[in-house]
């Protein structure tokens, strides 16, 4: 008989090197104007590891070397710097990007195919490698590893962080996660940047099989704008500090492990949605009664997705026949006339016909930060999410001055 899974907590004073064994640092090393723009994660010891890319075709160098990097199984140390992507910048950004690793390297005395290598900010601008590796010299093992949510942070306004403890073989283990996102988020692979730490023992194969089906209902049920960055990367390092029997099978621990993870991408993916740039809402679609998972997943996303739904949103507009129309255009063969539509809890259509609702009320709800918009297909069994933030004014002023 299957364990019940043990219960998960959160740490609220947690960082990403609370996991044992894992240290961090993050310095403004002259990338941006003020504030803190590089950082890296080290381990005690070489770390399994696992990664999930951006889909665009348009890749950044540090994703093409991250990609070859992790075919290896194990890496010790990840150097990421914000406010230059290094996407788009020729031959020179590849070189770039390995001057990053071997000088991290270097600098930790360890072999440079243990170091991973991420960017993000402005794309197609070559990367001021001489600031950079004069910064890497500034960074500390054991530094403030409070710091690192800041340095990997471009338009974000907050950190985005979370550290979970819980039990796997009656040993205590945690892991940590830290994101930036808030613009061209639209992932179909990956979040904006996402780092993940923990102490568990597991090998590289079932992390890489974990975090591969994870992002599929977290990271990926996300959307701000609909634009898939060049830079999407999340990597995940277990390197072994807890001492739980390895987990090396799909079994009671696996499904433990898998539960702190999908905790941990979650709520990194709502904390995107909710930094969504200029946002002043949090949208959550719940797709209930679909015929499979996926369906259920790709109409919410479609819904939180749709530019027409969060202007509405943004506007206070109970506009419910954009919702329609955008689960009508989702691909998912769907039943309009049994369709119920409920915004905040006042159901504005219910089996394919609109319902009255108070005006007011739903003004009152409409105007709050939280918008849950759920759908009932009375089609299967199914459940499904997607997170997202409203379209605004703020939006279009943040990227039209985005380089200039």
């Amino acid at each position: 008989m299957t364990k019940l899974l043990s219960q998960i907590h959160t740490i609220t004073d947690g960082n990403i090197a609370t996991p044992k064994g894992f240290h961090a640092d993050g310095q403004h090393v002259g990338l941006k104007h003020k504030s803190k723009d590089l950082g890296w994660i080290y381990s005690d010891v070489p770390a399994s590891v696992a990664g999930v890319f951006t889909t665009n075709q348009v890749q950044a160098a540090p994703v093409q070397l991250d990609k070859n990097v992790i075919q290896n199984g194990q890496i010790q140390a990840i150097i990421v710097n914000s406010g230059n992507a290094n996407a788009v910048t020729g031959a020179i950004g590849l070189t770039h990007a390995k001057t990053m690793q071997a000088v991290t390297a270097t600098q930790l005395n360890i072999s440079p195919e243990l170091v991973a290598v991420s960017s993000t900010g402005v794309i197609g601008q070559p990367l001021p490698i001489d600031t950079v590796t004069a910064g890497i010299a500034q960074l500390n093992i054991d530094g403030d590893a409070d710091s690192f949510a800041e340095a990997i942070k471009t338009t974000d306004t907050v950190k985005k962080t979370i550290t979970i403890q819980s039990e796997i073989a009656g040993h205590q283990v945690t892991m940590s996660g830290v994101a930036k996102g808030s613009g061209m988020i639209h992932p179909n692979m990956a979040t904006m940047l996402g780092f993940i730490t923990t102490d568990v023992s597991i090998t590289p194969s079932l992390l890489q099989t974990a975090l591969s089906a994870d992002v599929e209902t977290s990271f990926n049920q996300i959307t701000i704008d609909g634009d898939t960055s060049t830079n999407d990367t999340v990597l995940v390092m277990a390197n072994g500090g807890a001492q739980n029997p390895p987990i090396t099978t799909e079994n009671d621990d696996f499904s433990q492990f898998k539960a702190m993870l999908n905790t941990v991408t979650t709520a990194l993916a709502i904390a995107i949605a909710n930094d969504g740039e200029g946002a002043t809402k949090l949208l959550t679609v719940t797709v209930n009664h679909a015929q499979d998972g996926l369906g259920a997943r790709m109409v919410a996303k479609k819904i939180v997705g749709s530019s027409l739904v969060k202007t509405a949103m943004f506007g206070q507009d109970p506009n419910w026949g954009r919702i329609i129309a955008a689960i009508g255009a989702s691909g998912v063969n769907i039943n309009p006339d049994i369709i119920d539509i409920a915004l905040n809890g006042i159901t504005v259509m219910s089996a394919g016909a609109p319902i009255d609702f108070d005006a007011q009320q739903m003004s009152e709800q409409l105007a709050q930060h939280d918008i849950d918009i759920a759908i009932d297909l009375h089609d299967g069994t199914a459940t499904g999410q997607a997170w997202g933030s409203d379209l605004t004014y703020g939006y279009v002023k943040i990227n039209a001055l985005y380089t200039t």
